[in-house]
């Protein structure tokens, strides 16, 4: 398939976010975590319904991004309970594959993304997401204001792990056991299935938040990641280039990451976004005002066999701008699709 653009980022369908997608070009969409029925599993007969409502719209349902964080944190921590929790994710690959959805992604942070602040100043005032590890280290000791950073419930929970300063910890060598033992049990299923599982970097990228290990914070954990999973044609990644510009090393790990990774056939989608700046201090920006050149990612994308799709992720808010930030999005994906059809042209050429 030609590299594509789908609209997405949102829990629940709705007959406006579809013309949406129909109006501003793209040709498909993704679903972030949907409200499904279902505590601990989802089933065929729910999905199916999301994909027949999209495709009624002239749309493909392209992916999933996520399930609820609950359905699978005593795996990601290797908690008491975790095998429960990795049949019902079994069971909720088989039902998004049989639905016809052709990719499930996940994260690995059981303690979710955090942001220390959400309205930070960007480009002619613009409001985007910031992240200072100088305010998580200050308030190290203030679990309350740790909670504030993290944005799910189950992040900001008083019964999800988080640790000051001289708490216990979940160190890197146990987390690398439980996405092993996990991963493991997943992707034979996910391979029975023909569905891909793609991976999310961790997002801020550094090694430990709130007493948990990270792990996909650098390149080399995807490539560790990816030879633990046999180099699976069901393994593959969301590749978030907001998050690789974020890393120690800013817009080099997004260079190395599409060259390693894009060529094998091993990133299912791309978040085609951008921040100034890289850990411990970070600020995100509309797409051309950060770390890398996006006119070069997408000739690199192209180059490198991409056949996946692009989505916006985040984007900064816009003066008079919707919760779901329309004026933002609009502005992305009017800027990739631009992009798209100049690297198009220069392959034609």
């Amino acid at each position: 398939m030609a590299i594509r653009i789908a609209v997405g980022q949102f829990h629940e369908l709705s007959e406006e976010r579809l013309r949406f997608a129909a109006q501003i070009g793209a040709t498909g969409l993704q679903m972030n975590n949907p409200k499904l029925p279902g505590d601990s599993r989802w089933e065929e007969r729910d999905v199916r319904a999301l994909v027949a409502e999209v495709e009624a719209a002239g749309l493909t349902f392209e992916a999933i991004e996520n399930v609820p964080t609950h359905f699978y944190h005593k795996a990601m921590m290797g908690l008491e309970g975790r095998d429960e929790q990795i049949e019902n994710y079994q069971a909720t690959i088989r039902a998004v594959a049989r639905a016809g959805i052709p990719v499930l992604g996940y994260h690995f942070m059981p303690n979710s993304v955090w942001s220390t602040s959400r309205t930070a100043q960007t480009r002619g005032g613009a409001q985007a997401r910031q992240f200072d590890m100088a305010m998580v280290e200050a308030n190290a000791g203030n679990l309350d204001m740790l909670r504030s950073f993290m944005p799910t419930t189950l992040g900001r929970a008083s019964s999800m792990p988080l640790f000051g300063k001289d708490g216990p910890v979940i160190t890197e060598e146990q987390m690398w056991a439980n996405y092993q033992y996990f991963i493991e049990a997943v992707l034979p299923v996910a391979e029975e299935e023909g569905l891909k599982l793609a991976l999310h970097p961790d997002d801020p990228p550094v090694p430990m938040l709130g007493g948990v290990a990270r792990l996909f914070y650098r390149p080399w954990g995807f490539k560790h990641a990816y030879e633990l999973a046999g180099q699976s044609p069901a393994w593959s990644l969301d590749l978030c280039l907001g998050c690789c510009s974020e890393m120690v090393g800013g817009r080099a790990n997004v260079t190395e990451m599409i060259e390693f990774f894009a060529p094998k056939g091993a990133i299912s989608y791309i978040h085609f976004r951008d921040v100034r700046g890289s850990v411990p201090d970070f600020t995100e920006c509309f797409i051309g005002d950060g770390n890398f050149d996006p006119a070069e990612v997408m000739v690199l994308l192209a180059k490198n066999g991409f056949d996946g799709f692009l989505l916006d992720d985040h984007v900064p808010k816009m003066d008079g701008d919707s919760d779901w930030n329309h004026r933002g999005r609009a502005h992305a994906i009017g800027y990739m699709q631009g992009l798209l059809r100049m690297a198009q042209f220069l392959k034609a050429a």
